[in-house]
């Protein structure tokens, strides 16, 4: 399964539900609040910026903002949001497309890195947040804190939400570290509709590292996007990443050299 596959159209449709969900205010609110902080006022760029649903409210707040989308139909969705001008998007993978300009901000949110599906390319997704900031500049990655615990002993598979007319069943492959999601949906037919989706976890340890490899330095986690703890039990992150600020030049001294 390539992502290109997965995003068609009807998946970039059924993606948007406005004002519902991950789309629901209280959701959605907190999540912008802290981009916008961490931007400090300069330019933003979303990695999978998608139909835009965190893209559009942060422009609104007045942070420029630029996407990065491998899937058309998803960019299409956005369109009818914002224009080019309002929210530009280069269409490319998140790993090795370069968008112009220099950024404040990188982000990546709701577990979309692990769309990438190799170490590899993991990694050169930080090289690429990389090559797109200032000094200083941050990147911020949301993620799934990978519940192997929830695992039976000796089973592949475990349910994660089971809810009228849906259920999320995930099957790991622990040795190459890999997991698909198979959304089964139904109602009160004898119909039901499934959807899968690959996905390679990363460990929060794992996660530093491959931000050290890029040149970054971990500056916060939390569990959420309003601040919680991150402890032992929180299911999922989400983590600040810094490049170093530029040394200061020392002051030119004002008395004149010795003979």
């Amino acid at each position: 399964m390539q992502q290109q596959d997965i995003w068609d159209a009807d998946a970039a449709r059924r993606y948007d539900t406005p004002g519902t969900g991950m789309f629901a205010p209280e959701a959605l609110r907190p999540t912008v609040d802290r981009l916008a902080r961490l931007a400090e006022g300069g330019a933003a760029l979303e990695f999978a910026v998608g139909t835009g649903r965190v893209a559009v409210p942060l422009a609104e707040r007045g942070v420029p903002v630029t996407g990065i989308e491998l899937s058309r139909p998803m960019v299409e969705r956005l369109r009818t949001k914002a224009d080019e001008a309002t929210i530009p998007v280069v269409i490319g993978d998140m790993a090795t497309t370069v968008a112009p300009g220099e950024y404040r901000l990188v982000y990546l949110v709701y577990n979309t890195i692990s769309n990438l599906l190799t170490q590899a390319e993991q990694v050169e997704c930080f090289h690429n947040a990389a090559r797109h900031l200032a000094p200083g500049g941050r990147f911020v990655i949301e993620l799934w804190v990978p519940e192997l615990r929830r695992l039976p002993p000796g089973q592949a598979a475990t349910v994660m939400r089971s809810e009228p007319g849906y259920i999320l069943l995930d099957t790991y492959d622990v040795l190459h570290q890999q997991v698909v999601s198979h959304h089964v949906r139904f109602d009160e037919t004898r119909t039901a509709r499934l959807d899968r989706s690959p996905h390679r976890y990363i460990w929060p340890a794992e996660l530093d590292l491959m931000a050290q490899l890029a040149g970054f330095e971990l500056e916060t986690r939390h569990a959420d996007w309003n601040g919680a703890e991150f402890t032992a039990e929180s299911r999922s992150h989400v983590s600040v990443y810094r490049i170093p600020p530029a040394p200061a030049h020392p002051a030119e001294s004002s008395t004149a050299p010795g003979r």
